[in-house]
C-alpha cells in the first residue's frame, strides 16, 4: 500500500531550537532568551543566541529540503520577533523573514505549515505572569491575527500552541522551563485553561477572515496503558487519561472540561477561575477545529501507586518512570518493551491503539502527526553520519501509521522531528533529530545524514516499500 497522494510527506522544527539571531532586527527578548541563561538549567549552559542561524541560512535549509523532496515544513514563528513587546508595535523586519521563508518553501514546492506558539513568549509578558494572566490571551489573539493577515494569503496550515502540557507543567510544576515555578497547581491549571481560551479565540478570528485554510492545535500525544488487567491499575491508567490526555482535548474538540477532572479540582481547591464567556467560547469553537496535531513519540504505562511517600516523581524530560504529582498513579519501565538512550518507550503499536481510542472519544477528525522521531547521538564513520536507528525508528513508526490509516483513522500527514539537528531545549546539542547534520566545530556546516538519503526515498515512492 502507498499512502494517499493527499498525505503530506513533512519534517519540522521550531524558531528558539534553530534561528539564532535572537537580538537582530528588532527581535524582543524571549522568555528563553532569558530562562536559558540561568546557570544549571540547560545542558552545559546551552542557549539558542546562535542556534544552528536558520536566520541567515533559511536559504540553503529550505534548498537541502528541497532536495530531499519534503512535501512540507512544519516551522514555528516566533511571537518576539513579530511583537517584541508581545502585544504592541509590529516589528517589519520580523514579518520580512517570514515572508521570506514562506515565499522560499514555496519556490520550491514545500507547503508551510506554521505554528504560532513554540513556546518562545515575549518576556515582557511573562514578567507580568505569562499564561496565568488573562492579558495573555488577547495579546496572542492579537499577535494571531498579525500573523494571519500577514501570511495568510500563503499559508493554508495552521498550528496555534505546540505541546500545552509540556510548556504549562513544566514551566509551573516541574520548574523545567520558563518561569521556573515548582509544584504550583493552581498556576498549572489556569495556564492550561488560559491556553485553550486564546486557542479558541484565534481559531475564532481565522474563520472570520475567510482565508480558506485550516487550523488547529497539536498536542502531546501520550496515550496511557494499564501495566496489566488488575483493576486498580485499569482505574489508575483511566485517572492518567483524563489528567494527561482528556484535559487537554476535550475543550478543543467537546468545548469543555472533563467533568471527571473538573471535579477532584474543584475538591483541591485548583479549578481554573472562568468565566461564563470563556467557556462559550470553548463551546462556540468546539466545532471549528479542522484537525489536531499528535506529536507521538511514546505512550504511558501506568499503575496505582500505593507508596505515597515516594519521592520519585516523573521525570521532566518524559522519560518513562516516576509518580504523578498527585500521587494517584506510578509510570511504569517495563521489562518486555524497547526504551531509547534517555529512557522513551518505542512503540509504534500503541501509536495505532492510541489513535483508535481518540476516533472512538471524538469522532472522525482530521489528524496530523506533527511531531515523531529518535534523539540519539548519531554515529560518525570516516565523515559518514550513519543514524540507522533513525530510520528504523521513523520506518517502524510509518508502518504504524499505514496500519491506522487501513484501521480507518483519519490522517492526513507525517512531521518528522526534526528537520535538521538543533537546540534540544534542555539537552542541548548533545541530543540529535535531525535529517541534516550540522557541524559545531565547522561553521556550523550542513550534511546530509544515511536518514536523509532513506526518507528521500520514502517520500519517492509513497511508503511503499517500508
Amino acid at each position: 500500500m502507498k499512502f494517499p497522494k493527499d498525505f503530506l510527506f513533512g519534517a519540522a522544527s521550531a524558531a528558539y531550537q534553530v534561528e539564532g539571531a535572537w537580538d537582530e532586527d528588532g527581535k524582543g527578548v524571549s522568555n528563553w532568551d532569558v530562562f536559558s541563561k540561568i546557570p544549571g538549567k540547560t545542558f552545559e549552559g546551552t542557549n539558542g543566541d546562535v542556534a544552528v542561524d536558520h536566520y541567515h541560512r533559511y536559504k540553503e535549509d529550505v534548498r537541502l529540503m528541497a532536495e530531499m523532496g519534503l512535501e512540507s515544513y512544519r516551522f514555528s514563528v516566533s511571537w518576539p520577533r513579530i511583537m517584541p513587546n508581545g502585544d504592541g508595535k509590529v516589528n517589519k523586519k520580523g514579518l520580512d523573514f517570514y515572508n521570506n521563508l514562506i515565499n522560499e518553501c514555496l519556490k520550491y514546492g514545500i507547503v508551510p505549515f506554521v505554528t504560532l506558539y513554540h513556546w518562545d513568549m515575549p518576556q515582557v509578558l511573562e514578567e507580568k505572569g505569562g499564561w496565568t494572566n488573562k492579558a495573555t490571551i488577547d495579546a496572542f489573539v492579537k499577535y494571531a491575527e498579525t500573523c494571519f493577515k500577514a501570511f495568510g494569503d500563503r499559508v493554508k496550515h495552521w498550528i496555534t500552541f505546540n505541546e500545552t502540557i509540556v510548556f504549562c507543567k513544566s514551566g509551573y510544576m516541574s520548574a523545567a522551563h520558563p518561569p521556573a515555578i515548582e509544584n504550583d497547581q493552581k498556576k498549572y491549571f489556569q495556564a492550561t485553561h488560559n491556553v485553550f481560551v486564546a486557542h479558541a479565540k484565534s481559531v475564532e478570528v481565522y474563520k472570520k477572515l475567510k482565508q480558506y485554510g485550516e487550523i488547529g492545535i497539536t498536542h502531546v500525544f501520550n496515550p496511557v496503558f494499564s501495566i496489566d488487567n488488575n483493576e486498580e491499575n485499569v482505574d489508575a491508567a483511566e485517572h492518567a487519561n483524563n489528567f494527561e490526555l482528556y484535559w487537554y482535548y476535550d475543550p478543543i474538540l467537546k468545548g469543555e472540561y472533563p467533568e471527571y477532572v473538573s471535579n477532584i479540582l474543584k475538591e483541591r481547591n485548583v479549578l481554573p477561575d472562568m468565566t461564563q464567556d470563556e467557556l462559550d467560547v470553548l463551546k462556540r469553537n468546539a466545532d471549528n477545529n479542522d484537525f489536531i496535531g499528535l506529536n507521538y513519540y511514546q505512550p504511558m504505562r501506568v499503575a496505582k501507586n500505593h507508596d505515597i511517600n515516594s519521592n520519585e516523581k516523573q521525570s521532566p524530560t518524559g522519560a518513562a518512570g516516576g509518580v504523578y504529582f498527585d500521587g494517584y498513579f506510578k509510570s511504569v519501565v517495563m521489562k518486555d518493551k524497547k526504551y531509547t538512550k534517555w529512557g522513551w518507550e518505542i512503540s509504534p503499536e500503541a501509536f495505532v491503539d492510541g489513535t483508535k481510542m481518540l476516533k472512538e472519544r471524538y469522532g472522525d477528525i482530521k489528524l496530523y502527526v506533527t511531531e515523531n522521531g529518535l534523539g540519539d547521538i548519531d554515529l560518525i564513520i570516516e565523515d559518514e553520519i550513519l543514524d540507522v536507528p533513525r530510520a528504523k525508528f521513523i520506518e517502524e513508526h510509518l508502518r504504524a501509521v499505514k496500519k491506522a490509516i487501513s484501521e480507518g483513522v483519519n490522517l492526513k500527514g507525517y512531521y518528522a522531528w526534526s528537520v535538521i539537528d538543533l537546540l534540544s531545549w534542555l539537552n542541548g546539542y548533545k541530543k540529535q533529530y535531525g535529517f541534516i547534520y550540522v557541524d559545531h566545530n565547522n561553521n556550523l556546516a550542513r550534511k546530509k545524514k544515511y536518514s536523509y538519503y532513506w526518507y528521500k526515498n520514502v517520500i519517492e515512492t509513497r511508503g511503499e516499500e517500508l
